[in-house]
């Protein structure tokens, strides 16, 4: 009988062991913290300022915080394909009709932080799905080693002349959801109601005709510009304001006469991941303090409205293009389809 005793003991003592080693679940079910993975399309730098100062307030974190940076289309089309068995808990960095088509699609967990109230309307998912966190303005970005700023052109249209043949560089599209929100702003706005893609398909022909390369990622797009392997590209604001300050590339940016299409960049939890892990690292996002510091710091301009704004963003002379967001989001995938099909290097 004791012998029988002792045998129990020894079994539930390796059964102990091996729950105790077996993951991030286990973890969380004996009082411990689980994994928080989070999918990102924000610049590695911001990226990492952020994770750094969570983990620093919530010290439970610390080395448990994985980092996936994609494209937001990435982004989108992995937490799809991952849907069964999800393995990311944060989406962080989507385009308005991106985080729409993971809600419609059941990708997302509904919930109401406290923020939510401070925010408009048209900024968030009206069942708690996403929220917009940034407004990125799209415009036209150049190598100001290259061109002076009479030089650069000052409107989309002018991305078209003969004289920038083969000296623009565009970051690859499909794959982008900064580039497709450009790509369709650029045929929703000679087709407000989208029944009539064509004009845009044309206007896109004559683009690629003078796009020299497509970049397979921001990084190549960094480099090539920086090269002067092209002089020219269509960028969101952010990104070229944060590379030109702190990492000295040669960029500038003209604001187009027309007007820039501006996305609602924002976020979500993931359904089925780490909720307690994804709301607490959402909810952080919009501590006060921390939005101030990216504004300030990392050119951000904030979905919700920050009482000091830092100078840049109080002297940005913004021009927003007239886009119906609703009409992309119908059409976004058919005609970004049929440019990568029809249009790329077809120009």
């Amino acid at each position: 009988m004791r012998r029988r005793l002792l045998l129990a003991g020894a079994l539930a003592a390796v059964l102990a062991a091996g729950t105790a080693c077996s993951g991030g679940s286990n973890d969380a079910a004996a009082g411990g913290t689980e994994k928080l993975t989070i999918y990102t399309a924000r610049d590695k730098k911001v990226a990492t300022f952020v994770v750094d100062k969570f983990t620093a307030k919530y010290p439970e974190y610390k080395g448990k915080v994985e980092v996936l940076n994609l494209g937001a289309q990435e982004i989108l089309e992995r937490v799809r394909a991952e849907k069964a068995n999800p393995q990311a808990d944060v989406w962080w960095g989507g385009t308005q009709q991106g985080l729409a088509a993971g809600a419609t699609e059941d990708l997302l967990a509904p919930w109401q932080p406290a923020f939510a109230g401070k925010m408009d309307a048209k900024y968030k998912d009206p069942e708690g799905r996403w929220f917009g966190e940034i407004l990125l303005p799209e415009v036209i970005m150049y190598n100001n080693k290259a061109l002076t700023p009479e030089q650069a052109p000052k409107d989309w249209d002018d991305l078209l002349k003969p004289e920038w043949k083969d000296k623009i560089i565009i970051r690859d599209v499909a794959a982008s959801g900064t580039m497709r929100s450009i790509y369709a702003s650029m045929i929703q706005r000679q087709s407000p109601d989208g029944s009539n893609p064509q004009p845009g398909y044309d206007w896109l022909k004559k683009l690629d005709a003078n796009t020299g390369a497509y970049a397979a990622n921001p990084t190549d797009l960094y480099l090539k510009m920086s090269r002067q392997q092209g002089v020219l590209s269509a960028w969101n604001l952010q990104d070229i304001l944060l590379q030109a300050n702190q990492s000295n590339m040669p960029f500038g940016y003209v604001m187009p006469a027309s007007g820039a299409p501006v996305l609602v960049d924002g976020l979500a939890a993931v359904k089925g991941g780490n909720t307690t892990g994804a709301q607490k690292f959402i909810e952080f996002l919009f501590d006060d303090s921390l939005r101030a510091d990216l504004a300030k710091d990392y050119y951000q301009i904030p979905a919700v409205d920050i009482a000091q704004k830092p100078e840049w963003l109080n002297q940005l002379n913004l021009k927003p293009l007239d886009v119906n967001w609703d009409v992309i989001g119908k059409n976004e995938t058919e005609w970004i389809n049929h440019w990568n099909s029809q249009i790329k290097n077809k120009g």
